[in-house]
């Protein structure tokens, strides 16, 4: 079959590789979407060294063509999206509940074969059917969503918040979709990039800039979102939260990335500063979130692009161009 390779840190191309055989509890899956996200950059830049050479691809759904031996659960045509996360369910992480922190944390496309390829392994216990109305190729969104949805259950959102989001990327925009979900007073957004701007003022947010101070909140926000990863962006972040208010940081950063605290100030005025890792709990919520028309996928989803663009469509999402780019194999 053909599959988007990471050889090494930097090197990615378009290969041939070895049809994929279902383990016992397994399926094999025909990849319909596989969406391209920061993760992938990573792994691009050497961080998942040792799981190198690598077929990547955590955000994807299609088809099932092949099931194991001892799956009942699903059926040859089932179509389903797939939770890549895989834990060993015995450190003591996944025994407090805590199995996005697991000591043998792994997940299909970055430790283990993904879905940039024709086709992809996953155990049923990973794979959500999809409802007759969710296209197939659409349901790619259903993981990136279900990251935000982890972060929310971190937030701890209350009704009438008001809340910062700095960016406004595929991440940042899910997280406007469920501010305003669960009863945000206001959500202001903040990016750089004018077009991704455009897409959070179309999707209704409260306030959009490039800088935190064209907005007129002197108190600060009561939920600040970093959905950049960036360390500028993170240090203006922590100065705007307001008393007894709450930084998540749910952008990716690199692993040099340092931000400055003022210990005093979240003593003084209770500011919880947080953090929000993958998917916890939330994948099946996202689904049926997703297939309850929180999103537009015609809206989040910029690109469609061949499989074989797989090396040019990385490119593009690392210089911000669109919004959600996905590969259709």
């Amino acid at each position: 079959m053909k599959a988007a390779l990471v050889e090494s840190p930097g090197k990615v191309t378009l290969t041939s590789v070895a049809d994929p055989t279902p383990g016992p509890r397994e399926v094999v899956v025909d990849v319909a979407a596989c969406g391209l996200c920061g993760t992938d950059l990573h792994i691009m830049q050497g961080e998942f060294a040792p799981s190198l050479p690598i077929v990547p691809g955590h955000e994807f759904a299609g088809e099932v063509v092949g099931i194991g031996t001892d799956v009942t659960e699903l059926s040859i045509g089932d179509r389903v999206a797939v939770d890549p996360s895989l834990y060993c369910f015995e450190c003591r992480y996944c025994r407090t509940g805590h199995n996005n922190l697991c000591d043998r944390w792994a997940a299909i496309g970055v430790t283990t074969a993904g879905g940039a390829a024709e086709y992809a392994v996953a155990p049923v216990a990973n794979c959500v059917p999809l409802p007759e109305h969710v296209r197939t190729q659409d349901a790619a969104l259903i993981e990136p969503l279900s990251c935000a949805v982890r972060g929310y259950d971190v937030l701890k959102s209350q009704l009438g918040s008001r809340v910062l989001i700095y960016g406004s990327g595929t991440m940042g925009l899910m997280m406007l979709e469920l501010a305003k979900l669960t009863g945000a007073a206001a959500v202001d957004v903040l990016d750089l990039n004018a077009e991704r701007l455009a897409t959070a003022r179309k999707l209704g947010c409260s306030g959009s800039a490039s800088n935190a101070d064209e907005f007129d909140r002197p108190q600060g926000w009561d939920l600040v979102v970093d959905a950049t990863g960036n360390g500028a962006a993170i240090q203006d972040g922590l100065g705007r939260v307001a008393k007894a208010g709450t930084f998540l940081q749910f952008g990716v950063s690199d692993y040099a990335t340092r931000a400055t605290i003022e210990p005093y100030k979240i003593y003084n005025q209770e500011i919880t500063i947080t953090g929000s890792m993958a998917v916890l709990h939330s994948y099946e919520r996202a689904a049926e979130l997703f297939a309850a028309g929180v999103l537009d996928p015609d809206v989040f989803i910029s690109d469609r692009l061949p499989l074989s663009d797989y090396p040019s469509a990385l490119n593009a999402f690392a210089a911000g161009v669109g919004r959600k780019i996905v590969v259709v194999p």
